[in-house]
């Protein structure tokens, strides 16, 4: 009898401590546009295909990134405030927007999008009418707020530059977001001190290696921005690069 009762407890004592692990599990979650979620026949986002480089049995990953979203689109449409609300300590945000900021803000449907460049903390109020107004603030001020929400929840934020589009200088080199969206993510990464992964600088040196005509080729099947399987898989690959570039603690989840 004695011997029974101790197999039951041994075995409890299993089930309570494998439940407890899995419940402090960490989630990485994801936010962005559509080249960080997209799974269609043809276009893919590099984030629908992170969880294959990641061992599920200790990390799992939230995609909550939107195509056709900006940063200050993603916070109206209250996306923001539903990842804020599933955010706890030792989870991991992802961030990389970029693609769909470039507007003047404002209340047509070409400035629905918009934001104010750089990083400053200034901004605009538009008047919706019977809709109320909006205030509008730098693509840097948004990065920033999402970057301290994340802290104070001790939650693990990593600012991620743009992937490239298909688009070069000349016939050589693909142009970089070194000069706006990337260099203004750099910028609240270290003002913040945190981490910033140059998913733009990793993919592009890829690119430069392979050549205009190979890329079109092999990763953009219709337009200059979103990329097929291949190129997703190849952006996802960029990822873990930085992760270890940055010396990321997710390394320790990779398979």
């Amino acid at each position: 009898m004695l011997n029974v009762r101790w197999i039951i407890l041994v075995l409890l004592a299993f089930v309570f401590i494998s439940f407890v692990a899995d419940q402090y599990r960490p989630t990485v979650y994801l936010i962005g546009d559509s080249t960080v979620r997209n799974s269609n026949q043809e276009y893919w986002g590099w984030g629908t295909l992170l969880p294959e480089f990641l061992d599920s049995n200790q990390v799992s990953v939230n995609n909550q990134a939107m195509a056709g979203r900006s940063t200050r689109t993603f916070v109206k449409e209250g996306r923001w405030a539903k990842v804020d609300s599933m955010l706890r300590p030792g989870d991991y945000l992802l961030i990389q927007f970029g693609h769909n900021e470039g507007s003047k803000p404002d209340t047509s449907k070409q400035g629905y999008r918009g934001v104010l460049p750089g990083v400053g903390t200034d901004s605009v109020v538009l008047d919706w009418g019977g809709k109320g107004k909006e205030v509008v603030y730098s693509y840097g001020e948004n990065l920033r707020r999402f970057v301290i929400a994340a802290k104070n929840k001790g939650v693990t934020p990593i600012l991620i530059s743009m992937i490239p589009r298909n688009q070069w200088d000349g016939t050589s080199k693909v142009k970089r977001a070194d000069r706006d969206y990337g260099l203004w993510a750099r910028q609240i990464a270290e003002e913040q001190e945190i981490a910033f992964l140059d998913l733009n600088r990793i993919t592009a040196d890829k690119y430069d290696q392979l050549g205009a005509e190979l890329v079109k080729k092999r990763f953009f099947p219709g337009d200059h921005t979103h990329t097929n399987r291949e190129g997703a898989m190849e952006n996802a690959a960029s990822v873990v690069q930085g992760l270890k570039e940055i010396q990321s603690s997710l390394i320790n989840y990779l398979k």
